[in-house]
């Protein structure tokens, strides 16, 4: 776009944005290039020359002005162009008027956006609820199954850094409370960019949309806690007396573990990264008759600003810092983080060997030892399940589902995907997502995730094991599983083009020293996937890697996963595959640099 031009569209950008600190912004940046600044101009050519795409991750990006980044002209836009769709899809079907909940976390404009969709919607003849208060992400999955509404969407941009927001995109039907997949997403991005043609002081408001009750939190929280208590169950001894789990303070003395036997309630430490999920998760924890946790204060409330972590995700170094600190000073048996959503989980166990004294369990360790309490809890029933995991993380699901006579099944990244399995009992993704309640949400939920993992430490505590004991018998069982993550973050978009481009077209022949036995290239599609931009490697060891550009980053990201079950003991295994991941992540980074 000319200097000219993108300075006549940002004028008429700001002639139509409501917002008074977007149009401000945005006019302290123009008049600065009006007047021959270089680097406003650039500004101006990075907010206009492009706008930020919608597709199954819905929108997400920068607060600021213009279409390239998040601001109410863009969440109106695509408010209006889903209520189209909905209307459209509604017509079709000879349905009456299409319904739509909306849900919204802690960030910065995240009520606003919300209630902008609202009014849009009902201006648009879309019966609009509203959820009484920010809330995690999980509870807006449910509430689209709940209220058997046509679409839900959630303001969020889950672990982003503070200055980013986005808006994600449900549908009803027969996967209610999944996210959008295609061909959707590409019809709702055509009725956006229709809309997108006018403007958005043109579009119809209304204040007739609807508020949810508590009532439906209410549920939530009751569907939710409901998963501890096969989980407590299982650890139960013949004749035991008791309930399990009835609700106890850190520390307390109880025989109501469900085990028949006597020891101190477990005590783990909750952090909610200043997001949305200590009211909501501590509420069920206690509906669940779990132990009550030992809050981190300073990160209990929702603050947009995250002024305690630099990055507020539980996968980036120091983000847990202060929970493992809480932990260390209350001897806790277990640390539980949730993302500022609440959508995803990571678990904290205590390790000496760590500086920290504690080590963040990785999303595939977890995913297995969530993976094979579900499958103890279906083995013997008469349901065919399956378990899933995408195609990005640890095998070590196939070998339990193996052993309990499930099915495995591989999707694409996304929890779009792995919601969708067919008889689905649990399904993650590494990224520390996890389903282990497809019956009540249809999406990755940290709550419910978290909840079982307490639910197993409450039961193993009880049985004086640990976390840590749990995943030796799984290495004694199975074997162990190792795995490795590169992230080659980028400012040049190209420089993953190239390093993907280079990849297919000079296939290497082996990784490390390690021969390749094949390499499958999934950008066409298979027998069981969809066409995605994905590379797997197979090395002739039985090693594996897979490469892919990130979703939602300027990333690119290798994924390597070794095994070995042939060392006698568990520190043998575990080495043995630790040290084949370590040999192909140096061999990765060798050919990625």
């Amino acid at each position: 776009m000319a200097a000219d031009s993108v300075i006549a569209t940002a004028r008429a950008w700001i002639s139509d944005d409501p917002d008074a600190e977007t149009r401000a912004e945005l006019q302290a940046v123009l008049d600065r290039a009006v007047d021959g600044e270089a680097d406003a101009l650039a500004d101006l050519h990075s907010r206009f020359d492009t706008r930020l795409a919608f597709g199954t991750a819905g929108l997400r990006g920068e607060l600021a002005a213009g279409p390239n980044r998040m601001n109410r002209v863009l969440v109106a836009q695509a408010a209006a162009g889903l209520a189209a769709y909905l209307v459209e899809q509604a017509s079709e079907r000879g349905d009456d008027a299409p319904s739509i909940v909306i849900g919204y976390d802690g960030r910065k404009n995240s009520a606003v956006f919300a209630r902008d969709t609202a009014e849009l919607m009902a201006g648009a003849g879309v019966r609009a609820v509203l959820l009484p208060r920010l809330l995690p992400t999980p509870v807006l999955a449910f509430a689209v199954r709940h209220l058997n509404a046509s679409a839900g969407v959630m303001v969020t941009a889950s672990h982003n850094p503070a200055r980013d927001n986005g808006y994600k995109v449900y549908l009803g039907g027969a996967d209610a409370g999944s996210q959008i997949v295609p061909p959707a997403d590409s019809a709702i991005a055509a009725h956006i960019e229709r809309v997108a043609a006018g403007h958005v002081s043109d579009l119809p408001r209304s204040d007739a949309y609807d508020t949810a009750a508590e009532s439906l939190i209410d549920a939530y929280v009751a569907e939710t806690a409901a998963v501890a208590s096969e989980v407590l169950r299982a650890g139960r001894t013949p004749g035991a007396e008791g309930t399990a789990g009835a609700a106890r303070t850190p520390g307390a003395e109880s025989t109501a573990d469900g085990t028949g036997s006597s020891s101190p309630a477990l005590r783990y430490v909750y952090t909610a990264m200043h997001g949305v999920g200590w009211q909501t998760a501590r509420a069920v924890f206690a509906a669940a008759g779990l132990p009550a946790p030992i809050p981190v204060a300073e990160q209990q409330d929702p603050d947009p600003d995250f002024p305690t972590v630099s990055f507020p995700n539980p996968e980036e170094p120091g983000a847990l810092d202060l929970a493992f600190a809480l932990a260390r000073d209350s001897d806790a048996d277990l640390v539980i983080a949730n993302d500022p959503d609440a959508d995803r989980l990571a678990i904290g166990i205590p390790d000496a060997s760590s500086p920290e004294g504690y080590r963040r369990l990785s999303g595939n360790e977890v995913g297995t030892l969530l993976g094979w309490t579900a499958a103890e809890q279906t083995a013997g029933g008469d349901v065919e399940g399956a378990l899933a995991a995408s195609i990005v993380s640890s095998p070590a699901l196939s070998a339990v589902a193996d052993a309990y006579g499930l099915r495995f099944v591989e999707t694409l990244t996304g929890f779009k995907w792995v919601s969708r399995v067919p008889g689905l009992v649990f399904g993650y993704e590494e990224a520390l997502g996890y389903l282990v309640n497809p019956q009540t949400v249809r999406d990755k939920d940290g709550i419910s995730a978290a909840t079982v993992a307490i639910a197993l430490a409450q039961r193993l505590h009880a049985q004086g094991r640990t976390i840590a004991d749990r995943l030796d018998e799984f290495t004694e069982r199975f074997g162990a599983y190792a795995s490795d993550q590169i992230s080659i973050r980028v400012t040049d978009l190209d420089r993953i083009a190239r390093i993907m481009a280079s990849l297919r077209e000079a296939p290497p022949r082996e990784v490390g020293g390690v021969t390749v036995t094949r390499i499958d290239d999934l950008s066409g599609g298979s027998a069981d996937l969809p066409p995605s931009d994905v590379l797997r490697i197979v090395l002739d060891d039985g090693s594996r890697v897979m490469v892919r550009p990130s979703g939602t980053e300027p990333k690119l990201k290798i994924y390597i996963d070794a095994f070995d079950d042939a060392a006698s003991d568990v520190a043998g295994r575990r080495a043995a595959a630790q040290a084949r991941v370590a040999v192909l992540a140096d061999g990765m980074r060798a050919l990625t640099s």
